[in-house]
């Protein structure tokens, strides 16, 4: 076996595991919604998610994977600057998403005493306008890539292109390469202190209240701890994912921004890390008890609106 064969059925398995993964959990909370139960925050920031786990899959996974099986010519100018602002709009959701995900939950388990506390009673009111804004800053600030990616075909005698498979992006000149690097690194830099920052806070709040419960007796607000502290691992366990996902991912984009003659298996391997979060997420979420059984819907996680 060859190894674009090899390379081309990891991208297909990755896509197609991600996308019935994403598409479970993305239908059971829209059914959830129609049969008029009411979601929580947290549910909203996880269908943001999987909707940004979509736009990766589509615009990276299938386009890479068609180019490892030999059709690298398949997308014409404009087809190739919709699959890049696509996935940068995803990518950029994704942040944020995962970002606000983390901080709305640590502000939720954190103690009276917290300094988390002072933002606990708007936190909900926000959860909405934040989403939206890390829409419209995606939609925003992904439109530089337009500029820089063409199709192979219309440029085919152009030596300044640099080969990503199934089309080509324009090489930077010195200038370019260090802004298009700070361009990547710093809005993903912000995101990932924020996620440590709520992470670091989340298990410090679960060893105090691992040590409080070791000294108290039953009683019935003991279910409801526990149901916190299992979310509060989940989601822990959701932002290390993706912070080790997405820090490979941004070191390869950072090389492929330098490096002048790509090669091809380095394109793909870069491929393959930027959509791992996207297709390992959903089973994260669902093997941890985070989405609504497809039999029973798992009635007792929410309330009748």
């Amino acid at each position: 076996m060859s190894a674009d064969v090899a390379i081309g059925i990891i991208l297909i398995s990755q896509t197609v595991a991600g996308i019935l993964g994403n598409s479970s959990l993305f239908y059971n909370y829209i059914l959830l919604y129609f049969k008029a139960y009411k979601l929580k925050h947290v549910d909203w920031i996880l269908m943001h998610l999987t909707v940004s786990n979509f736009l990766t899959l589509l615009c990276k996974g299938i386009p890479q994977a068609m180019a490892a099986f030999g059709f690298q010519s398949f997308f014409n100018d404009f087809e190739c600057k919709l699959l890049s602002y696509l996935h940068r709009v995803g990518r950029g959701v994704s942040f944020g998403s995962a970002c606000l995900l983390s901080v709305f939950q640590v502000i939720t388990i954190s103690p009276e005493d917290a300094i988390w506390t002072i933002f606990k009673k708007k936190a909900h009111k926000y959860i909405s306008c934040s989403l939206y804004l890390t829409w419209i800053l995606s939609l925003l600030f992904s439109i530089v890539s337009l500029r820089y990616m063409s199709a192979k075909l219309c440029n085919i005698n152009n030596t300044g292109l640099k080969n990503l498979g199934y089309c080509s992006s324009l090489s930077f000149d010195k200038t370019a390469q260090v802004l298009h690097a700070v361009y990547v690194i710093i809005p993903g830099a912000i995101c990932i202190l924020f996620m440590l920052c709520s992470s670091g806070s989340m298990v410090l709040i679960l060893h105090r209240h691992k040590q409080r419960m070791e000294h108290m007796s039953r009683s019935n607000i003991f279910p409801r701890s526990s149901h916190e502290s299992r979310a509060t691992q989940t989601i822990l366990l959701l932002v290390s994912t993706f912070v080790c996902f997405h820090t490979l991912s941004t070191l390869f984009t950072i090389c492929l921004n330098f490096l002048v003659n790509l090669t091809w298996h380095l394109v793909s391997v870069h491929a393959i890390f930027s959509m791992c979060f996207a297709s390992v997420s959903p089973y994260l979420l669902m093997r941890n008890g985070f989405s609504p059984s497809i039999h029973c819907f798992a009635w007792v996680n929410y309330q009748k609106s």
